[in-house]
């Protein structure tokens, strides 16, 4: 993916090195964030009332400060094209202005409108501060532990987590949201299924919509390295890893094949109307 001459969105804040963090890692935060990651976290309930994290007693950062390492120039760049096609894509498609969410970086854990955010929950976006927060430390794991490398893997993450931003905007999210507490647990998952797969599908609009020959675009294999983050992040595919058995009824995010469909058809398609995964009769 060719982006180092790209905008950087000024919508990014380093909160690395400001504390609170957790102590530890590893494996253990790794399987926990694969599952928390796209497993159904609803940061409104799951970051609520967590165990308070020790303190880092020395924060360097500065509040707001904009990121100027590779990785934090990356994930800029990124959000600042996601600015740039939804921008243009969400008046002409669903008739309403754009408000571009902000992009926390941070390490191990931080402060949110939704509770306390921490690295083993993954990359997540909170409707209450429309913010996506990330610890970049989960880019390694994607490549380590997911087998899924490349810049544009990474930035389906962020795309991603910015169609849940759009799916905030139009109302969706609070529509599902409120169906969720009426329903059973299974009935609920299968809501979440759904939210989540047109996230997916948006992320692949914004994918479609990059110009060709601008200063961020796509090169030779950055599709397929899409495709495979897709793949390595369904619910089946991560279930088994975690637990050696898949349990359908408990998907929340979808297998690997809806998760790749419906990537594939915002990709290939660059229309929104046609990530309508609710009323899909199938997935």
């Amino acid at each position: 993916m060719r982006w180092q001459g790209g905008r950087r969105s000024g919508n990014v804040e380093d909160r690395r090195g400001m504390g609170p963090g957790l102590v530890g890692g590893g494996i253990g935060t790794v399987v926990i964030a694969l599952i928390a990651m796209f497993l159904g976290v609803d940061p409104r309930v799951v970051l609520q009332n967590q165990p308070a994290a020790p303190t880092n007693t020395q924060p360097t950062g500065k509040p707001g400060a904009a990121p100027t390492d590779s990785m934090g120039a990356f994930v800029s760049v990124i959000l600042g094209s996601t600015e740039d096609v939804w921008t243009r894509v969400l008046p002409a498609e669903a008739g309403q202005q754009y408000q571009a969410p902000k992009l926390r970086i941070f390490d191990r854990a931080t402060p949110t409108a939704c509770g306390t955010g921490q690295t083993a929950m993954g990359p997540f976006y909170c409707p209450l501060d429309r913010a996506v927060y990330i610890d970049l430390s989960f880019y390694r794991d994607l490549k380590e532990q997911l087998g899924a490398p490349g810049d544009f893997a990474q930035a389906y993450v962020i795309a991603h987590e910015v169609g849940h931003h759009v799916q905030n905007l139009l109302g969706i999210s609070d529509q599902v949201h409120e169906a969720e507490q009426r329903a059973s647990k299974t009935e609920a998952n299968a809501l979440s299924v759904r939210l989540e797969l047109q996230a997916d599908c948006f992320a692949g609009v914004w994918g479609n919509q990059i110009p060709k020959d601008g200063p961020v675009a796509l090169e030779s294999g950055d599709v397929e390295e899409a495709l495979n983050a897709a793949t390595a992040i369904g619910d089946d595919r991560l279930q088994q890893q975690s637990q050696g058995r898949v349990v359908p009824e408990s998907f929340t995010h979808g297998t690997s094949a809806q998760r790749v469909r419906w990537f594939r058809r915002g990709f290939e398609s660059g229309d929104i109307k046609n990530c309508d995964t609710f009323n899909a009769p199938t997935l």
